[in-house]
């Protein structure tokens, strides 16, 4: 399988199964967050789910993506091999994807 290049701020259908316990399951849109560089020389890249689900959690984003709303899961992230990709999805928003690099800045800075 040949998956096209990956981007930071790119969303991808990712199969996430099979999980444990109280991860996300399921195939799920997730929002690529790694550097590009790591992007461009590994097969595997770091994600954060999207959830339609609305939690108030401070470390996630509300988002709207594919004219849903709802928010990018930061307390999720997961390191995927690429062959979980299953087909790109499109982008968010500058703006989402900013609010992400922050909110993952203030939770790992502390």
């Amino acid at each position: 399988m040949v998956t096209p290049a990956v981007r930071r701020g790119d969303v991808f259908l990712v199969a996430l199964n099979p999980t444990r316990g109280r991860e996300m399951r399921k195939t799920r849109p997730c929002v690529v967050v790694s550097p590009n560089e790591l992007n461009a020389h590994l097969h595997t890249c770091i994600v954060a789910p999207l959830t339609s689900a609305s939690k108030p959690y401070p470390f996630r984003v509300p988002c709207r993506f594919e004219g849903k709303q709802g928010q990018v899961v930061l307390d999720q992230l997961r390191t995927v091999d690429r062959e979980r990709m299953v087909r790109r999805l499109g982008r968010v928003s500058p703006s989402v994807e900013s609010r992400v690099l922050a909110t993952l800045q203030e939770l790992f800075a502390n």
